[in-house]
């Protein structure tokens, strides 16, 4: 299940409601100023994606942890469309490339260009420099290609004959691929894959939903109808904001116990990386924080393990012989692996 707002005693650092001055920004945040913003811009995606307020509350999490989503399932679900209101939701530059077999890395960072009027070649900044990037069927583009998102994602900077260029902040990739049509599709690498704090699927919508989504299209685009109800301040306040909750101790052990146990699990000839533990810390801060908490509980890591862990973990040949699934994997390990009954200096 995906983060929902839930009503309970407040922490005593938020009591007081007192806003705290933010990094980069000059917006004033508190808890329910955070809960509230994030409430909204669900609520605006909404408006486009019927029926998917699970998948919805992921990709904001991601978001708000400062993470890039991989969105993949059948065409015609609405990953892109997911991807278009997330950027329409946020008051901040975007832009798009429908990724091919010839698409070039230039294409994507920039090149330099010369400039007629002093005789010097200039860095044009490519599209990658925005706040929100999105990559229509990444796995069209050829590794070459895909490479070039490798620095973006994981440094946040390009470089181009060896000068380094940093990108906007906030900085999110939103990527889409199809489990179908493999001919002309180059695989994202593991390391790749890496990079993504979430992969993410909608699958097909519930009768009821397809209905609305049909109404709610029927005198032109949703899409083009819906604007930002953050600006770009308020989204680094509240990223800042989440990256200040606190985290007990027992809770970390807890993350690190899970990532642990998918390393010694036997079906699994890969487990999960100190990159996904660091991860699983983030997004659920982002979950403490969109519930109007200033700290998180064990059910917030629980929440998440799937999102973060499901591209990341690597079945053995003998565990797929067997029709073992990644999910069901994850699924027992959360039954083994025993969660902090109590935290200390709750409240």
């Amino acid at each position: 299940m995906a983060p929902r707002p839930t009503r309970g005693a407040v922490p005593r650092s938020r009591r007081n409601g007192a806003a705290r001055p933010r990094r980069d920004s000059k917006v004033r945040l508190t808890g329910a100023g955070f809960s509230d913003r994030f409430e909204r811009m669900v609520g605006n995606v909404g408006t486009v994606l019927k029926g998917k307020d699970d998948v919805v509350r992921l990709s904001l999490t991601a978001l708000l942890a400062n993470g890039h989503i991989l969105f993949e399932d059948y065409p015609g679900t609405g990953k892109t469309m997911l991807a278009r209101a997330l950027s329409a939701t946020i008051s901040a530059t975007t832009s798009r490339v429908q990724c091919t077999p010839d698409l070039l890395p230039a294409d994507i960072t920039g090149s330099p260009v010369l400039d007629r009027a002093t005789g010097a070649f200039v860095f044009r900044p490519g599209p990658i420099f925005a706040n929100i990037f999105l990559a229509d069927e990444i796995n069209r583009a050829t590794p070459k290609t895909q490479s070039a998102l490798l620095e973006a994602m994981a440094e946040r900077t390009v470089t181009v004959d060896g000068v380094s260029h940093p990108l906007p902040t906030p900085f999110f990739v939103l990527a889409t691929e199809n489990p179908i049509e493999l001919a002309g599709t180059f695989p994202l690498p593991e390391a790749q894959l890496d990079r993504f704090l979430f992969k993410l699927s909608l699958g097909y919508a519930s009768p009821d939903a397809e209905v609305e989504v049909l109404m709610a299209n029927r005198t032109g685009e949703a899409i083009d109808r819906i604007g930002a109800v953050v600006d770009t301040d308020e989204l680094i306040a509240m990223i800042d904001w989440a990256a200040e909750v606190q985290i007990s101790e027992p809770v970390v052990r807890y993350i690190v116990d899970l990532c642990q146990a998918t390393r010694n699990d036997p079906t699994l000839q890969m487990g999960a990386s100190s990159r996904a533990a660091l991860s699983l810390m983030r997004a659920s801060r982002v979950v403490a924080a969109s519930q109007g908490r200033d700290d998180v509980v064990p059910d917030d890591v629980r929440l998440l393990v799937t999102a973060v862990f499901g591209h990341r973990l690597l079945l053995t040949p003998d565990a797929v012989l067997r029709d073992d699934t990644i999910e069901a994997v994850i699924e027992r390990l959360l039954t083994s692996v025993k969660a902090p009954l109590s935290l200390a200096g709750r409240s």
